[in-house]
C-alpha cells in the first residue's frame, strides 16, 4: 500500500498501531531501567531487599520480560572459615529465581584476616509473567550463616546497581 498525503493534511496508507497489534515474535517492545546507589548491608541468612527494583507494564500477556541486573557487592567474614552470598530475583513479592551455588570464599585455618570478596554480581533471567498489569522486579540477598562478622553488602561503596527490563514479544 502506498502512503498518500493530500493537500488537506490527511495521510492515508499508514498503520497507526506501528505493528503493535501483532508484533513479530522476539522483537523488543519496550525497555525500562532502574538504578540504586545506597549501600545496603545484610548480616542474616534470610533474604533481604538490596533496594534495587524497577517496574514494567507489559503490552501483551504473551510477552516475556528479560531481566538483567548488575550489583557491586562485597561478601565479608571477619574470621577464619567460609562465607557465601546468595541472590534472589523477585517478581512482585514472589521469588522467580534463586542462585543456589552461592558466591563467596574461604579463609583457611590460621588466617585471621577472614574473607573479603569484592565483586560485581550479574544476573540474567527470562520471565513469563502472563499479565498486562504493572509488574515489579527486585533483587534480594542473603548470606550462608547468621553469625557475628558475616556480612553481604549491595551497592558496595555506594556504587550504583542497575536493573534493566525488556519486554520481548512472545
Amino acid at each position: 500500500m502506498s502512503i498518500v498525503i493530500d493537500g488537506t493534511g490527511t495521510i492515508s496508507g499508514i498503520n497507526a498501531s506501528n505493528g503493535l497489534s501483532s508484533p513479530q515474535t522476539g522483537s523488543v517492545l519496550q525497555v525500562v531501567q532502574g538504578s540504586y546507589s545506597t549501600q545496603v548491608t545484610n548480616s542474616t541468612s534470610s533474604y533481604a531487599a538490596t533496594g534495587l527494583s524497577a517496574s514494567i507494564t507489559p503490552k501483551f500477556s504473551t510477552s516475556k520480560i528479560l531481566v538483567l541486573f548488575s550489583i557491586p557487592s562485597n561478601i565479608n567474614r571477619q574470621s577464619n572459615g567460609g562465607i557465601q552470598g546468595f541472590f534472589q530475583l523477585l517478581r512482585n513479592s514472589t521469588a522467580v529465581y534463586t542462585n543456589t551455588q552461592g558466591i563467596g570464599g574461604q579463609a583457611g585455618t590460621g588466617n585471621s584476616g577472614g574473607v573479603n570478596l569484592v565483586s560485581v554480581v550479574n544476573g540474567i533471567y527470562l520471565d513469563s509473567p502472563a499479565t498486562t498489569s504493572s509488574t515489579s522486579y527486585s533483587v534480594s540477598n542473603a548470606i550462608s550463616f547468621s553469625e557475628s562478622g558475616y556480612l553481604i553488602y549491595s551497592q558496595y561503596g555506594s556504587n550504583p546497581s542497575t536493573i534493566t527490563l525488556m519486554e520481548i514479544a512472545g
